[in-house]
């Protein structure tokens, strides 16, 4: 049973920075493309960031130049660096992966708020 579990999430002041993590267990990391996902009440959720098993990235318009998203194949986990946040980026992250043609693991989600 694949199990994703993240981490990292809290309560920032606008232009910091947090790293979420993204625990993988019980699967095929290696071969998995991961993404980074969010979303806020009312709202779809939105693509924030890809990485390939190649390692390969994909950023939101909306995210780059601030995001970046790394994983540690060792420790088959995915991350999700944030800086320069800003309140919009205030929303419930979750960690999707799985084998390219079939993402269908998510995580519980984890909660970031940016606010002074």
């Amino acid at each position: 049973q694949v199990q994703l579990v993240e981490s990292g999430g809290g309560l920032v002041q606008p232009g910091g920075s947090l790293r979420l993590s993204c625990a993988v267990s019980g699967g095929l990391f290696r071969a998995y493309t991961m993404n980074w996902y969010r979303q806020t009440p009312g709202a779809r959720r939105e693509l924030v960031a890809a990485i390939t098993s190649g390692g390969s990235t994909n950023y939101a318009d909306f995210v780059k130049g601030r995001f970046t998203i790394s994983r540690d194949n060792a420790e088959n986990t995915v991350y999700l660096q944030m800086n320069s946040l800003k309140p919009e980026d205030t929303a419930v992250y979750y960690c999707n992966g799985g084998l390219p043609s079939i993402l269908k693991y998510w995580g519980r989600g984890t909660q970031v708020t940016v606010s002074s």
